[in-house]
């Protein structure tokens, strides 16, 4: 059987960011975490992919935003044509139009922490 798998869009190095905790949150609980991000090379141990399209899976079951608006715009762009389950848009990545162009993209958009989603919360 294999293992569910997650892009984490915008994950970082810093153990303090939310993104990094999603990251590590994931790989407790078995997923497969893809860390997405245009400048960081490695994110706990795992190799980081530039753009979700560089990522070698051919289906994502979750791909999780830790991104301003303003890159998730452009993000939405990279993930159309993958095939991909849910989309969580964070707080602070789920700015309405975020949303909107995501659902008019055809996402399943989750909007929501998916640190707590996975069922962890480092307060």
């Amino acid at each position: 059987m294999s293992s569910s798998t997650i892009a984490i869009i915008g994950a970082s190095s810093d153990r303090s960011k939310y993104s990094n905790r999603a990251v590590r949150a994931y790989q407790q609980i078995g997923y497969v975490v893809y860390p997405v991000h245009p400048s960081e090379e490695t994110v706990e141990g795992l190799s980081v992919y530039r753009t979700a399209r560089d990522i070698p899976a051919s289906r994502l079951d979750r791909v999780s935003l830790y991104v301003s608006a303003k890159f998730g715009l452009k993000v939405l762009d990279d993930l159309v044509g993958l095939d991909i389950g849910e989309l969580w848009l964070n707080p602070g990545a789920d700015d309405p139009e975020v949303v909107a162009k995501a659902r008019e993209l055809g996402f399943k958009v989750i909007t929501g922490c998916s640190l707590i989603a996975a069922g962890f919360w480092e307060g």
